[in-house]
């Protein structure tokens, strides 16, 4: 059953806690769930969440009931600063470890919990620290960039991080004589060499396996069937080019047609005139969309693209963190601080974005 409207986050004063019927709560699927079933897990969410002076945040391709129930929601690093500047002692990430990392790395001294910690990324696992000390060693000189979709070990040996809003900021304030790997992104790398005319930037051939599968096909089909509407692209997907290949042909009008990162969508969502929007990417940030312009339609270009590893934190599982403290996230000091670093270069930059 759906969840009813939730009240608000900052409302602490939850009522007194029925043992059996959370009993019974822990004992049903959570689809369960009944109305009055979802009423008591919120409660309770948000009690334990105060109890434990702790801040939960949600990523965008989070499950709706999970993002409905966070205080605050965004991109992973949008999400990661805004915990670092609160009082909190604990950050419950509801995102994938990779993401819960880079949360640890900017607040070494709070505790971050992850509701499961096999919430992996595929897009993160096509390089690992030992691929890129190799990689650099082919590359003697290269400046690293690695999109903040990395493990806290590949940002450590990396000089700049970036973002996918301010990945083109961030290649283009490197010498345009000096050697760039670009990494783990094939799409996001190959839409920024594209907007810089870099020649000499090498690219890493990973992917999301959610993004790539948001095929040309699927743009077109989806493209010619709404012929009045925007579009809005994320540049991890498959699709990047042949958005721009339609725009540029004339297929499809280039002012309607919009690379961006999930912030940025929800920015242009804000100022959207169209009826409809066509979206690229997972499907999890229609809700936010949704939410921001409730009078437009926004519609997936592939309805199908639903990230498996993000849909692993359900609300049973945040039930349990907040209940038991689980899965703590960890970063060894010394990598933390070289990935700090990387980070730090990024913002010092002047164009920190926000995450994916």
């Amino acid at each position: 059953m759906a969840p009813p409207s939730s009240p608000s986050i900052s409302d602490a004063n939850s009522p007194a806690v029925d043992a059996s019927a959370l009993d019974e709560l822990r004992n049903t699927p959570w689809r369960e769930w009944s109305n009055e079933q979802w009423e008591l897990w919120r409660n309770q969410v948000h009690r334990l969440a105060t109890e434990r002076n702790a801040v939960i945040l949600a990523h965008n391709y989070q499950l709706p009931e999970i993002q409905d129930a966070a205080h605050h929601v965004g991109d992973s690093l949008g999400l990661s600063r805004i915990a670092a500047d609160t009082d909190a002692d604990e950050v419950i990430f509801c995102g994938v470890h990779f993401m819960a990392e880079t949360a640890k790395i900017l607040s070494p001294d709070k505790r971050v919990l992850i509701p499961d910690a096999a919430a992996g990324c595929s897009l993160a696992d096509t390089i690992t620290a030992e691929d890129l000390r190799a990689w650099k060693d082919e590359h003697p000189g290269a400046v690293v960039v690695s999109y903040v979709n990395t493990t806290a070990e590949v940002k450590a040996l990396t000089d700049i991080c970036c973002t996918s809003s301010n990945a083109v900021d961030v290649v283009e304030s490197i010498p345009a004589d000096q050697e760039v790997l670009f990494c783990p992104d094939q799409f996001l790398g190959a839409h920024v060499q594209r907007s810089t005319g870099r020649e000499n930037m090498h690219i890493w051939m990973g992917e999301c396996h959610v993004h790539a599968d948001i095929s040309p096909t699927d743009l077109t089909d989806t493209v010619r069937s709404h012929p009045e509407a925007d579009l809005y692209v994320h540049p991890e997907c498959g699709c990047t080019t042949s958005a721009l290949w339609m725009a540029d042909s004339g297929e499809f009008p280039r002012d309607r047609t919009h690379i961006l990162s999930t912030g940025a969508m929800l920015d242009q969502a804000k100022k959207n005139s169209r009826n409809t929007v066509l979206v690229a990417t997972e499907v999890g940030m229609l809700h936010q969309l949704r939410k921001a312009r409730p009078d437009t339609e926004f519609l997936a270009v592939n309805p199908e693209a639903a990230c498996p590893f993000m849909q692993m934190i359900t609300p049973d599982k945040l039930l349990r963190s907040l209940e038991e403290g689980r899965d703590e996230v960890d970063v060894p000091t010394d990598v933390a601080d070289a990935a700090r670093r990387s980070v730090e270069a990024m913002i010092a930059i002047g164009t920190p974005g926000g995450g994916e």
